[in-house]
């Protein structure tokens, strides 16, 4: 028999882990980390799992060490990483927004536009593209790496600082104010050159991208399934809001019923099976999703 053919994958190591573990996990893909180590197991045999850091996931993935991983649109343009974006994968630590980088100033500085930081110092963990950033406005400044907890470094230590947020709570807790953004940044599936070349591991990427996206899709949706009598059908689906396919309507061995079902955002369901029920709906079922592939 020939030996298994294997799909070198990185996975981010720190405040993106566990959720990609989990929609990995959703996706079909059954993935456990063991207590110190960095080559997660993982039931599919074809697939060769590597725990690495997000900010240089893009650099081992253009050089060839990895054929593909998961890391940030921020971390490949600060590494200036040549590599194929397979696809955007809708999720980071805490929501699915997207995260921004920012030039944060504190709330009572005088500085107004990013012109005001010529010859200031900076402090960031993405200094290359913070360069070029203020490059791009004609800007010279002293930008400098920040090794973490970058917010308590204004105003003693530095000017201004570039940092990550998603929604902001930390730089209002620490008192700065957004002067402007950087970059927004999302996840990315990403591989080199001769991996999306390679047939065999492009159609396993494309495979990866299909479930995991459908996993991330499953997130925040439900599916609800109901009894109604037919004659009144056209009640019942008049209470139902807009899926995202249209309802399907099924006959029952007894000819006075409809079964209906309907796969919504789990958001509105408290709302909906009231009027459901108001519609003569009986039976409710409502059921998580794992994957919605469109």
């Amino acid at each position: 028999m020939s030996e298994t053919r294997k799909l070198k994958l990185g996975i981010p190591k720190g405040s993106l882990q566990d959720s990609t573990i989990e929609i990995f996990n959703n996706a079909g893909f059954k993935v456990r980390i063991e207590s110190r180590s960095y080559f997660p197991d993982c039931d599919d045999p074809e697939l060769e799992l590597v725990l690495l850091r997000a900010q240089e996931m893009s650099r081992y993935v253009e050089d060839g060490a990895l054929d593909a991983g998961i890391t940030g649109h921020d971390w490949i343009v600060e590494n200036d990483s040549d590599v194929h974006e397979i696809c955007e994968l809708r999720y980071s630590k805490a929501t699915r927004r997207n995260v921004r980088w920012v030039v944060a100033i504190p709330e009572a500085s005088e500085m107004k536009s990013v012109k005001d930081l010529a010859g200031k110092r900076i402090a960031t963990e993405l200094v290359e593209a913070t360069k070029r950033y203020l490059a791009s406005h004609g800007v010279e400044a002293h930008v400098e790496f920040s090794w973490g907890a970058t917010e308590v470094k204004v105003p003693a230590l530095v000017d201004a600082i570039v940092d990550v947020t998603e929604t902001g709570s930390s730089l209002r807790a620490n008192k700065l104010r957004i002067l402007d953004t950087v970059l927004e940044s999302s996840t990315r599936l990403i591989c080199n050159h001769p991996a999306w070349a390679d047939s065999w591991k492009r159609e396993k990427l494309e495979n990866i991208a299909m479930l995991v996206i459908g996993a991330i899709e499953a997130e925040g949706k439900v599916g609800l399934k109901m009894n109604v009598p037919a004659v009144r059908l056209n009640e019942a689906l008049a209470a139902m809001p807009k899926g995202i396919t249209n309802p399907t309507i099924s006959h029952l061995s007894d000819d006075n019923w409809r079964a209906l079902e309907i796969i919504v955002d789990k958001s509105i369901v408290r709302s909906i099976i009231p009027d459901l029920r108001k519609a003569g709906a009986e039976g409710l079922i409502e059921y998580p999703l794992n994957k919605v592939i469109y």
